[in-house]
């Protein structure tokens, strides 16, 4: 099945690129918005990811959803980085996870601009364009830090930037790309070696931690009892050799 999600996940990416001057429009909350493409490209994983696994549920940014329950759910987020499409940044993907017991058993993250797919299977490890992935080794001291500002969130800014002018003057140095699935996947490549943000969706990260942690990663739900993926909550993503410190550090700035 993972194969022909990822197909999915492709066709899916090249209807984000036909849409790309898609029009745009306001959703609720500070500099929040959809567009034309968000739906296009929902509207066909919806459709046929359900005609793939016909008793399973469908979860995704774009409607409204019923919560989550231990049936069968695909989790997707159409456009990740949607700011980032509207303004032709390059820096957006199409994240499917599907959830068995609330738990991601598959995820696929794909970037049309870079034509990669990043795929994981629950303890089959993951891979980018079938090739296997892993994160860094990295010493913290060195560490690239990405992270996200929350920005429908108002609340949490100032704790965001504190936290991230921690991260400056202890590591490496500091990215900001938009797309928190892209972040994700770039801490289970390599390239990054750390990623937080203080509230994320369940779309935004449920196929991006299973990504990490069959790369060898660590991915952690902050200040949160429930699983992650079945409501909004903060979260680290690293390696292991970079998690004390910056726990450390995100514990420093507790709410």
């Amino acid at each position: 099945m993972l194969e022909e999600i990822t197909l999915l996940a492709r066709h899916a990416g090249e209807i984000m690129l036909r849409y790309r001057d898609a029009a745009t429009h306001r959703k609720e909350g500070h500099f929040n918005f959809v567009t034309d493409a968000d739906v296009a490209v929902q509207d066909f994983l919806k459709r046929e990811l359900l005609r793939l696994l016909p008793e399973s549920r469908f979860f995704a940014e774009e409607q409204d959803n019923a919560p989550l329950t231990n049936a069968p759910t695909f989790v997707v987020d159409p456009i990740d980085g949607t700011l980032n499409f509207m303004r032709h940044r390059n820096a957006s993907v199409v994240s499917i996870a599907l959830l068995r017991n609330k738990t991601p058993v598959l995820g696929v993250i794909y970037n049309p601009y870079a034509d990669e797919a990043f795929t994981a299977e629950k303890g089959q490890g993951a891979s980018c364009n079938e090739r296997p992935i892993h994160v860094s080794q990295t010493a913290f001291e060195n560490a690239l830090v990405s992270f996200g500002t929350s920005p429908y969130d108002a609340d949490l800014a100032n704790r965001t930037l504190n936290i991230a002018r921690r991260f400056l003057l202890r590591a490496g140095d500091l990215r900001r790309t938009g797309s928190a699935a892209l972040d994700l996947c770039d801490v289970a490549c390599g390239r990054s070696d750390i990623f937080f943000e203080l509230r994320l969706r369940p779309w935004d990260v449920a196929a991006g931690s299973l990504i990490v942690r069959e790369a060898g990663g660590r991915f952690i739900s902050l200040g949160h009892d429930a699983p992650y993926y079945d409501d909004a909550c903060g979260i680290l993503a690293c390696s292991a050799s970079c998690e004390q410190q910056a726990l450390s550090i995100l514990t420093e700035e507790s709410p």
